[in-house]
């Protein structure tokens, strides 16, 4: 017992003394957290494919893919789609590939679809009339693709798996690098119609005459992309995730019935045998017409065909070099205009197609926006590669092929239209068109970066906009400035994701790929790196890529490779995270100007063991309630004639008239800046001086570099100001203003204001 007591004894002391012991602090070590660290973390390892300066490398590759089709267009009380096509796939990569996926969008629309599948249907459905009977109803809508033949050239089937959107080609043997594989597919599909189930594509009945009007698009199986960033992208389409296409050539002959105008991707060969003369000499004059539209069909020839029905047919013709994909409009109600637009190095023509329902609106203003988005875009980025672009009005529609796009803009059936509609109207038909450059040439992979093209899209209709606002006398109140995203910004994190995601999976989208991108490029251009370098970095990017396939690393390294500007904190910060500005001025402070020593001057000169008057001439900025203030020091008098410790650095530095010359500010300011938020931002403040007028000052965000939480500037003045305001226009999309104005005005609160109307 006795050595138990002895053991626990010696226990306590022990524990005693090394409590006693004094704990020893080690530093603890951390990342770099700095908001301007770079993001070699985050983007790819460069490489010969794509270059550390955001161009394609040496070794940089892409696929090709070549239809040749025959389509037939079913104008039935249920219509349908059948098509033949052979396609040539040409393997250009350093890869053998032991089999092809081929995309299968209408897929999307087939009973119990993968779409259908993984949608939460959550509490309270809306559903239009025709899509409840079609998703619910034995009788509904059948969608999807009936592949009713693959085979080679020599017509022996090959073996193909499909899974949901996506077809798998079984090649007998492997596709060696460098050489081509010829296929061919037969279908059908019953064609939706997008009026009731808000599809892209399909078509529209209008009762009041019973004809269609068909917009034709994501209708043929077409390849998916191959590449040294994804190998096969063959991600499913759910919906929102649009698309990754090659480029190819395209031969496509179109049957349709015979009064039927039709009009799609590529050039139409066979015009004179499908138009009428008086049509063709129209389309001769509108190839001259450069100031407004020439009429091909007009309304009252399109109000009369509307009232019969053709037993014919006509077969259209149309080639295409170079796109990534095919679409067509077609329908006996369309009225059809042109006219000529003179770019840098071509001319290109300006199309609309219309019902009458979209009169008198359409007629007066489409081909027009139409007109100016080609010139525009050609002017930011550069010349429109194709002959023609398409404006097909549908109903509540908005989206973009190559050469020719669906967009929405009815009156009412009096054909009044409001302010609203007029300018929703051609600010969707400028960002349809101009859908042209992003992704349609500058071909980014739409499945997986949405921003890549709704974003940079979204910027340059803004642009466009800007420009075509001078020529309509009204504004058109463009999306994408800074200011715009803020209510998004500052609200519920939980549903917010970066920029950077997934096209499928963000909540959002009109934020988070449009509104948002837009907003920071607009930022870059005004405040970060200023027009001349934005411009020609965002220039660069676009040559260097078009018809090609660009990453989002691309067009990081390219915009900083083109301007010399290190962004690596505004990619990481705007791109990769939620976070947000909320910047505001924390306190200005007036200081005076003294060349006396100050006490901080005299201890200086003690602990270098000198005598004062031997210390080198200082000039000190202080307060008004320092100890070293003195009422002179507020004398309206130039501080140069106040001097007296620095007359002997003047003379030995500067002949009279010089010194007499010399002008030096009479008042300063020193401006302290807040950050509460995470981001980093540029400092943007307006000064107001005591004689009204204004100016603007920017600092760079690396003014952040060591302390992002609190800065400070000194501002010299000739002139008194009044008045600071940090970033007026919001240009930083700050979140909260109310802290941005020196000095502060009171706001009365509402138990004031209250007060203020009591009788007692």
């Amino acid at each position: 017992m006795k050595y138990k007591v002895v053991t626990l004894l010696l226990l306590w002391i022990s524990i005693g003394f090394a409590q006693d012991k004094p704990e020893k602090k080690v530093p603890k070590g951390h990342y770099n957290t700095s908001k301007f660290r770079q993001i070699t973390d985050l983007l790819p390892t460069p490489n010969r494919y794509r270059t550390a300066a955001g161009a394609p490398g040496s070794a940089y590759y892409q696929n090709r893919a070549n239809y040749d089709m025959n389509i037939e267009l079913i104008d039935a009380k249920q219509p349908k789609l059948k098509g033949s096509e052979t396609i040539t796939y040409i393997n250009n990569s350093p890869d053998n590939l032991d089999y092809l996926w081929v995309q299968l969008d209408q897929n999307r629309r087939a009973p119990n679809s993968y779409t259908d599948q993984i949608t939460d249907d959550g509490n309270n459905m809306m559903l239009r009339p025709g899509k409840f009977i079609s998703q619910y109803s034995n009788e509904g809508y059948k969608g999807g693709f009936h592949i009713t033949k693959v085979t080679d050239m020599k017509g022996h089937p090959i073996n193909y798996t499909i899974n949901h959107t996506m077809m798998r080609i079984d090649l007998p043997h492997p596709l060696l690098a460098g050489q081509s594989a010829s296929f061919k597919i037969d279908w059908w599909y019953n064609i939706n119609n997008f009026a009731e189930d808000w599809g892209r594509s399909g078509f529209e009945h209008f009762k009041e005459d019973g004809n269609n009007l068909y917009i034709i698009a994501q209708f043929y199986p077409r390849m998916a992309v191959y590449d040294d960033v994804n190998g096969w992208q063959n991600l499913q389409f759910i919906k929102t995730g649009e698309f990754a296409l090659p480029f190819g050539n395209f031969k496509v002959n179109i049957t349709a019935p015979a009064d039927h105008i039709l009009d799609g991707t590529g050039v139409l060969t066979n015009r004179k045998q499908v138009m009428s003369a008086t049509q063709y000499k129209r389309f001769l004059k509108a190839k001259q017409s450069f100031d407004k539209p020439v009429m091909i069909v007009t309304e009252e020839e399109a109000r009369k065909k509307e009232k019969s029905r053709s037993k014919g047919f006509k077969t259209w013709r149309f080639k295409a070099e170079n796109v990534r994909d095919f679409a067509f409009a077609s329908s006996r109600k369309f009225i059809y205009d042109m006219m000529a637009v003179k770019l840098p190095t071509k001319t290109v023509m300006a199309v609309s197609m219309y019902p009458k329902e979209a009169q008198p609106l359409w007629e007066k203003y489409s081909t027009r926006t139409v007109a100016n988005t080609l010139k525009e875009y050609s002017k930011h980025l550069f010349d429109y590669p194709y002959h023609k672009a398409i404006s097909v009005n549908a109903f509540r529609q908005g989206m973009e092929y190559p050469m020719i796009c669906w967009n929405y803009g009815r009156p009412d059936k009096n054909g009044k239209y409001n302010d609203r509609l007029r300018n929703g109207m051609i600010k969707v038909i400028t960002h349809e068109v101009g859908h042209n450059w992003f992704p349609m040439v500058v071909n980014s992979d739409e499945r997986q970066w949405m921003w890549m093209d709704e974003g940079l899209n979204t910027f340059t209709e803004l642009l466009a906009e800007q420009a075509y606002e001078k020529k309509l006398g009204f504004k058109l109140n463009s999306r994408g400035l800074p200011k715009q995203v803020v209510p998004f910004m500052k609200g519920d994190q939980s549903k917010m994701h970066p920029i950077m995601v997934n096209s499928d999976l963000m909540y959002n989208r009109g934020m988070t790929a449009y509104s948002k991108p837009a907003a920071g490029l607009y930022m870059l251009r005004e405040v970060i790196m200023g027009h001349k370098l934005f411009d020609k970095a965002f220039k660069t990017y676009a040559n260097r890529w078009k018809f090609k396939h660009p990453e989002p690393a691309d067009f990081f390294r390219t915009m900083e490779d083109a301007s010399a500007i290190d962004l690596d904190w505004f990619w990481r910060g705007w791109f990769y995270t939620t976070d947000v500005n909320e910047m505001g001025i924390a306190k200005v402070s007036k200081f005076y100007v003294t060349d006396k020593p100050t006490q901080r001057i005299k201890n200086m000169a003690k602990s270098y063991g000198m005598k004062v008057e031997d210390f080198p001439p200082f000039v000190s900025l202080i307060t008004d309630d320092s100890p070293d203030f003195t009422p002179d020091m507020k004398s309206k008098k130039s501080f140069l004639q106040r001097a007296v410790n620095l007359k002997q650095f003047l003379s030995e530095n500067f002949s009279k008239e010089e010194i007499k010359k010399l002008k030096m500010p009479k008042y300063f300011y020193r401006v302290e800046i807040e950050q509460n938020g995470e981001l980093v931002m540029p400092i943007v403040l307006k000064l107001t001086y005591k004689d009204g007028t204004t100016k603007q000052l920017i600092y760079p965000a690396k003014i952040w570099r060591f302390n992002d939480k609190r800065v400070s500037k000194m501002i010299p003045s000739d002139k008194e100001i009044v008045k600071i305001e940090l970033d007026p226009e919001n240009l930083t999309a700050d979140i909260d203003t109310s802290n941005n104005v020196w000095p502060k005005t009171k706001q009365k609160s509402e138990f004031d204001k209250l007060k203020s109307k009591s009788k007692f």
